[in-house]
């Protein structure tokens, strides 16, 4: 009988030692939740206005940020310039201000609902514009072949040109072409004269206004005449200088290391014209781009962004109407000089024309 009753109180002790283990774990057992981390970043940063031939943009500065991560709650974008802005859609708008060509290294952060997170990051340059001017029209001369007959006509013939000039301006492909991504103007030797091009968008295009941007490298050759130039719409109506002339950029064939900027108009035009030239000893081996920044107060002229000529505007002057532009490269002449007996061709390329306002 006592061993019977040592065995049931053995049992029991057993039975309320099991039932209060099991106690204890459904007090103290807590689940933990695993770490996730985020994987497959994707980043897809679009400039607003880019295109293949123009990636820096319509000026605006805006670009679109397009993100993905799988097990992505939100993400979190540094802009470069001291800015950073959270979402959880993976999609932000974002317009930088700072005027100027710029390259900014954007980096993203993409998090998951437990915290965790990876990142990247992309760089990227785009061209911001003060005051938010857009790319309106540009020309960048991709496709080979004659300049675009949508942008471009010509002057043609010789005679001179008002300034005892040498040459013959023609449309041939040997004086002008679309090749390699650039216009080429070429002047040339034939016998004893001389042919070369002027292009001109008059009745295709012209602004009033805007900022103007021309990438180029001029020719080599003393009495060569480069201009990149704006005539006033109105000049078959009221004639030259009353139309008014900006030349954004002109060179003298005696001297190729130094380019003028002048302003022609009523009562200040031939050699009275406000100008003022800057020294370029590389003009003729590197590309350059000359640019001029026009309202109504005043103009403004610059190569690669350095203002070496400003103009105060008014209502008086004849620069508040429309104007056109003209490529050309003379011969000899007021501004040319006297040609190297020894030349025999020299070209001006364009790289693109851009006008933003």
């Amino acid at each position: 009988m006592k061993k019977l009753k040592v065995t049931y109180l053995l049992i029991v002790s057993i039975f309320l030692m099991l039932l209060s283990c099991g106690s204890s774990d459904e007090e103290t057992d807590v689940i933990e939740e695993k770490s996730i981390i985020p994987t497959n970043l994707s980043i897809n940063i679009i400039v607003k206005g880019a295109t293949t031939a123009n990636l820096l943009g319509d000026g605006s500065g805006i670009i679109d940020v397009i993100l993905s991560a799988k097990d992505a709650v939100r993400y979190k974008v540094k802009f470069g310039d001291g800015n950073e802005i959270e979402s959880t859609s993976g999609s932000i708008s974002y317009t930088y201000t700072n005027a100027g060509t710029k390259k900014y290294t954007i980096e993203v952060i993409a998090f998951s609902k437990t915290g965790n997170f990876i990142s990247d990051f992309v760089q990227k340059e785009i061209v911001i514009n003060a005051g938010g001017s857009k790319l309106v029209w540009s020309d960048d001369f991709n496709v080979d072949g004659a300049p675009n007959t949508a942008n471009w006509t010509y002057d043609l013939g010789a005679g001179g040109w008002g300034n005892n000039e040498l040459q013959t301006y023609t449309k041939n492909s040997e004086n002008v072409k679309v090749e390699s991504g650039f216009l080429k103007i070429t002047a040339k030797k034939n016998g004893s004269s001389y042919t070369s091009a002027r292009l001109k968008s008059q009745g295709l295009r012209k602004f009033k206004y805007g900022k103007f941007e021309i990438k180029a490298k001029l020719p080599a050759s003393k009495g060569t005449w480069p201009a990149i130039w704006m005539l006033g719409s109105n000049f078959p109506d009221v004639g030259w200088p009353n139309s008014g002339e900006i030349d954004i950029m002109e060179q003298k064939g005696t001297d190729k290391n130094t380019v003028l900027s002048t302003l022609h108009y009523p009562g200040n035009f031939a050699g009275n014209g406000p100008s003022k030239g800057t020294s370029l000893s590389t003009s003729t081996t590197q590309f350059h781009v000359y640019s001029v920044d026009w309202s109504s107060s005043k103009i403004e002229f610059a190569i690669d962004g350095n203002v070496f000529h400003t103009f105060t505007n008014n209502s008086n002057t004849p620069f508040n109407a429309d104007f056109f532009f003209i490529f050309n490269i003379a011969m000899g002449g007021t501004l040319g000089g006297t040609v190297d007996a020894n030349f025999t061709e020299s070209s001006m390329e364009i790289d693109y024309i851009k006008v933003y306002q």
